[in-house]
């Protein structure tokens, strides 16, 4: 099996933060559009891996809370018959919680 070098990984995410398109990325680094989604998806289950254990019974007094709304490719109100109550489109809620303290945000 073919293994992404440890110069290149690091290159592709951090194109990725500075918002470069994947298209992009895949000429830039010659790597294939396969392997960048892979990596993606290797490099967010390692952080949810990482959440899950170091963000326990953190001693937060005062929570922030609040909501982000957006919509997937088009407002509940405009989702085609066709496509209505099926995932990836329509309003799409995101959540969010800060420590008013430490400035943690999950």
């Amino acid at each position: 099996m073919n293994r992404l070098s440890l110069t290149k990984r690091p290159r592709i995410l951090s194109a990725l933060v500075e918002r470069t398109a994947i298209n992009a990325i895949v000429r830039m680094t010659g790597v294939s559009k396969v392997t960048i989604l892979k990596l993606i998806k290797d490099v967010g289950e390692a952080c949810l891996e990482f959440e899950n254990k170091a963000l326990r019974n953190l001693p937060c007094k005062y929570i922030e809370s609040d909501e982000i709304w957006s919509f997937c490719y088009a407002k509940e109100k405009n989702v085609p018959h066709d496509k209505q109550g099926k995932f990836g489109y329509g309003d799409v809620w995101t959540w969010t919680a800060l420590d008013a303290e430490t400035k943690l945000l999950c």
